[in-house]
């Protein structure tokens, strides 16, 4: 093969998110009557805080695919957590503690698919699958099938848009994923722990000769993604300001997919949290554009399912040459 390709492939690793998003922005700017409107910083301000809650779950999704497994709950998680953080304050619990337990719900979630994939060394698929009901009926039963409508508190400014006609300032929220990307980016590059996951998602079976207790990493893997998840749904409260259990059907998939666009390997042992963040702010770039466009919403179904296939494509098309 040819070397120059070979050492190309790098950089079109690191940098095909982006232009992947410099694509999507480009395709929306092609219309002259949606451009003025598109390019704006309050639009952008719009993208960024819709981006948030994907962005937070694909930091959890970003460990757990990398290291070989999946979490179909997710979605379910969130609106679990945001009907818990709901019903706290609800019953006016401090608002810190209620954000506190909003996002140990998340991780308590998150500790029982670890301990039960690792312990029983089920598949994460079948694992998972199971905690999506179980967590949406919980979420179902805790709300009574209704939505939860706390007071006026403190958790709502975390998404609250001032100042809509301008970039600036941006939600709490949005600092608060940047802060925590590039927080979970050094976690990724330079801890033991970041190093597990990869060596687990490359080789299980090498990683646990070499020392590795796979079994433990699995269950702290699965907690610390649902912590992530738990926060998304902190946030999607702060932003409807309500509990709502039937809300982010769905969204593991665009969870899924933000990260496989960021060059992440559903087969495990590569990806970024970089990509994963460059991944969400193209979903969001897509459903901001569509509506802009003016796509009805079943057009925009197909468009985001269109991309999932497209991204795990490109991920099995990357793995065959990665081995050729």
């Amino acid at each position: 093969m040819n070397t120059g390709l070979r050492k190309a492939r790098p950089l079109l690793t690191v940098f095909g998110p982006f232009l992947g998003l410099l694509l999507v922005i480009g395709l929306f700017c092609a219309d002259s009557e949606v451009r003025p409107y598109f390019l704006t910083g309050a639009n952008f301000k719009i993208i960024f805080v819709q981006t948030v809650i994907v962005a937070i779950g694909a930091l959890g999704m970003t460990m757990i695919i990398i290291s070989g497994g999946i979490d179909l709950s997710a979605g379910s998680v969130v609106a679990f957590a945001s009907v818990v953080g709901a019903t706290l304050l609800l019953k006016n619990w401090s608002p810190v503690l209620a954000v506190l337990i909003t996002i140990l719900a998340g991780g308590t979630v998150g500790l029982v698919n670890g301990t039960v994939i690792a312990s029983f060394r089920m598949l994460p698929f079948i694992v998972t699958l199971g905690m999506m009901g179980i967590a949406r009926g919980a979420a179902k039963w805790l709300a009574h099938s209704q939505t939860v409508n706390p007071p006026d508190n403190a958790v709502n400014a975390l998404m609250n848009l001032t100042q809509p006609d301008q970039f600036f300032p941006l939600p709490t929220g949005v600092w608060l994923a940047l802060g925590l990307a590039m927080l979970m980016s050094g976690v990724m590059r330079w801890t033991a722990f970041g190093r597990y996951i990869f060596a687990i998602g490359s080789n299980e079976t090498a990683a646990r000769h070499c020392g590795v207790r796979v079994q433990l990493q699995k269950a702290v893997i699965y907690t610390v993604g649902g912590l992530f998840f738990g926060l998304a749904g902190l946030m999607q409260l702060s932003r409807l300001t309500q509990g709502d259990p039937t809300v982010a059907i769905g969204l593991e998939l665009d969870i899924i997919a933000a990260v496989v666009i960021g060059g992440a390997s559903l087969n495990g042992g590569s990806g970024s949290v970089l990509g994963s963040m460059v991944g969400a702010l193209i979903m969001a770039v897509l459903r901001n554009g569509s509506n802009q466009v003016g796509l009805p919403t079943y057009m925009q179904e197909i468009l985001i399912g269109a991309v999932i296939i497209l991204a795990v494509g490109l991920d099995k098309l990357r793995q065959r040459r990665r081995y050729s």
